[in-house]
């Protein structure tokens, strides 16, 4: 019976890591497929309003692609699981920095225009500057600075919308096909939907590995879940960029940073404050957000001017790199 019963468990065991395993390659595929159908969309949405691509790519993609945090943060808060609904957001701040914009650029160089650091990267270190200040002295994420944060986002869409002009360089305008708006809505829809499918299903296969594993909550939610989170980011912007929409893919990450602290954390913190329960989130990670954030404008600048290219990726990921083996080790 007990050589039965070791059987057993070595058949679960393995059964559930194959389970695990597959819900990864599921999510994935969805990811990608849906990274390409938002792309599309977006696309087709910029040449029907007459509205910058990296306009749509801070705003319809960031959203759809910010999707998968707001689930996971909310969902977390209200299950009792701050740290991760937290470590989420900012792991995944730096993760589309250090991880998704760093693939991206060693893809393909992105040359940036003037109101990329005119306004674009100023409001990203607004809004992360404005998150640490509202956490970092009584370690929480109050209701009224929930709505504080909500509205400057709602700000900040209107100004895109009204002032904003072209932050990078189109490449190729002239393949740009246009579709019927009801092509456009399928996109859009089917774009969203396979990313927060996809992003789930990797969500639980890697969650599922990790904790079998007996990894830390904070530790979860600041690596895995905010990389599986940022699959979404990942896939939209290397699509575009393999597809020469780089003004999308750039506005998608910076746009997603933007609405990771103040949507994301704003909406979660007016349905329920959100309380830090691991400290080093406080005294580390949320400096981590801060210097990779930063790191991106010297970045746009050297060693060419306003082009970030494949040795600023590589810089990028040994920072991400950094920041992985000292938050796990």
């Amino acid at each position: 019976m007990h050589i039965q019963e070791q059987i057993s468990f070595y058949l679960y065991t393995k059964l559930y890591s194959l389970g695990n395993l597959l819900f990864i390659v599921l999510g994935l595929i969805l990811l990608i497929a849906g990274g390409n159908w938002l792309l599309k969309s977006a696309v087709a949405l910029s040449l029907r309003l007459y509205i910058p691509k990296i306009i749509i790519g801070m705003t319809v993609v960031s959203f759809a692609t910010s999707a998968p945090e707001l689930i996971v943060s909310i969902k977390a808060a209200l299950d009792g699981f701050p740290d991760l609904s937290l470590g989420n957001v900012v792991g995944s701040n730096i993760a589309n920095l250090g991880l998704v914009l760093a693939i991206t650029v060693i893809l393909g160089s992105i040359d940036v225009r003037k109101s990329f650091y005119t306004t674009d990267w100023p409001v990203m270190m607004f809004a992360s500057l404005l998150f640490c200040g509202f956490i970092y002295f009584d370690g929480v994420l109050q209701t009224y600075e929930g709505i504080i944060m909500v509205s400057l986002l709602f700000v900040f869409l209107v100004y895109l919308l009204r002032f904003q002009k072209t932050a990078v360089v189109d490449e190729m305008p002239e393949d740009d096909v246009p579709l019927p708006l009801y092509m456009i809505a399928l996109f859009l829809g089917l774009g969203g939907t396979a990313l927060w499918g996809g992003s789930e299903l990797l969500i639980k296969g890697a969650v599922g590995m990790a904790t079998s594993l007996g990894v830390s909550e904070r530790v979860i939610g600041i690596t895995i879940v905010s990389v599986g989170t940022s699959i979404p980011e990942l896939a939209a912007s290397v699509i575009a960029v393999l597809k020469k929409e780089k003004a999308i893919s750039l506005g998608n990450l910076i746009g997603s940073n933007i609405f990771n602290l103040l949507a994301v954390l704003g909406i979660t913190s007016i349905i329920t404050p959100i309380t830090v329960m691991d400290q080093d989130l406080l005294s580390k990670d949320i400096f981590w957000m801060l210097g990779i954030s930063f790191l991106i404008l010297p970045l746009v600048f050297f060693p060419k001017g306003l082009r970030l290219g494949w040795r600023d990726g590589l810089v990028l990921l040994a920072f991400y790199a950094i920041f992985v083996y000292m938050t796990i080790k």
